[in-house]
């Protein structure tokens, strides 16, 4: 289906608005919001019970509490990753075209490289201390952790993604080195893709989704060399790579800000149509076989047919969701504010460092009693501004400004 009538009427007066604003600030709070959702979704792991992680606490009275971190989290993993990957595509190619391939692959070795590698043999180490202080019955753990278990306490944990952007970085320097810079003659005809164009997108997607989760079902993680680089959801790898590779079109078409606002709408619609038509079916048949204690979980791959549905409703979701925000993001929230301001220069920094502060602030919750549902917000409440607070403090230390 083409485009409505109204649409360069529109979309004249979207690039009359944004023309004026060279930094686009709307990014940089979707990124920051982004981000605060990836603190709550690891702190609903703790309070959903939902293995494995640092450390949780899981509902063992409050069944509906665990259902409902399930819901979030599935809602969650099916597009708010990708919509990371597409922001971080976005910015690729200016980030190229100023520095160089040169100067462009050191600055992400620096900004990338370096966070990694403190995450996965500093701060991993500390997070995992979480399982030492939770209950035996849940780990079999009986004893406090010693140096000889720093090996198995080392890991890559979020900061796959990380890993996972550093090396599309490089293949992004790689293309671009290899066509001579060509890419640079897409500037001059900015063009929106038809609906037709993100409909079959959405499909090509779900179905390349679907196949992969045949060999790599979902939760099934894979190790890259060596173990502690183990990368959780590459069932969602056809998402990552080719949101980061949409956001580099997007960014030599401008697309964020001439995206009108009614294909926004339009995006929110079929992700909620999704949500209610495509992911009960799939969730009630997670629901069916984790009862059953079946070995395999039919909607996460093996290709089931419910795995056909739960690919086409993730698909569809993560698109819709991407499609409604940009625009909305970019109506209301492109100022320059002290608050925005501060939360998307901290908003990298909390990724990086938010894991251990989640395991300790809920260790040291433990002892409140509250049904689940409100000792989650409750921590969300303290959890939040504390990664932001550390992070502020971290980043006035010289030289760390450069890299978080």
């Amino acid at each position: 289906m083409d485009q409505d009538s109204s649409q360069p009427t529109e979309k004249s007066r979207v690039q009359a608005v944004t023309g004026r604003n060279s930094r686009l600030f709307f990014m940089d709070h979707l990124r920051a919001a982004l981000v605060i959702l990836v603190v709550l979704h690891h702190l609903a792991l703790v309070y959903g019970g939902i293995p494995p992680f640092y450390y949780f606490e899981p509902p063992f009275n409050d069944p509906l509490a665990g259902l409902m971190a399930l819901v979030f989290v599935l809602f969650n993993q099916a597009w708010f990753m990708g919509a990371l990957f597409l922001l971080a595509g976005y910015f690729t190619p200016g980030s190229f075209d100023r520095k160089g391939p040169g100067s462009f692959l050191k600055d992400r070795l620096l900004r990338l490289g370096i966070p990694l590698i403190i995450f996965i043999f500093v701060l991993s180490p500390i997070a995992s201390i979480g399982y030492f202080l939770m209950p035996a019955s849940l780990t079999g753990i009986t004893g406090p952790p010693t140096w000889q278990e720093y090996p198995n306490l080392i890991g890559i944990g979020p900061m796959w993604f990380v890993a996972m952007l550093l090396i599309f970085s490089f293949g992004y320097a790689v293309w671009r080195t290899l066509t001579k810079n060509r890419t640079s003659s897409s500037m001059s005809e900015p063009s929106l893709p038809s609906y037709l164009h993100i409909g079959i997108f959405i499909l090509a997607l779900a179905l390349v989704s679907y196949l992969i989760r045949i060999i790599v079902p979902l939760g099934q993680p894979v190790s890259l060399f060596v173990d502690f680089l183990s990368f959780p959801t590459i069932a969602y790898l056809p998402q990552y790579l080719s949101f980061f590779v949409l956001g580099t079109v997007a960014s030599r078409h401008d697309w964020f800000q001439t995206l009108p606002n009614s294909m926004g709408v339009v995006g929110f619609v079929i992700a909620a149509v999704a949500a209610v038509a495509l992911f009960p079916i799939a969730f009630i048949s997670l629901l069916v076989s984790i009862e059953n204690a079946s070995q395999q979980l039919p909607p996460f791959g093996y290709g089931t047919w419910q795995s056909a549905v739960y690919a086409l409703w993730d698909s569809i979701f993560a698109v819709g969701m991407c499609l409604g925000l940009i625009p909305l993001f970019r109506r209301f929230f492109n100022e320059r504010g002290r608050f925005g301001r501060f939360l998307s220069q901290h908003s990298y920094a909390v990724y990086i460092i938010h894991i251990p502060i989640v395991v300790f602030l809920t260790f040291a919750l433990r002892g409140i009693e509250l049904v689940p549902l409100l000792k989650f917000g409750m921590a969300a409440v303290i959890v939040v501004p504390t990664c932001f607070a550390v992070a502020y403090i971290l980043r006035r230390i010289p030289g760390v400004s450069r890299i978080l």
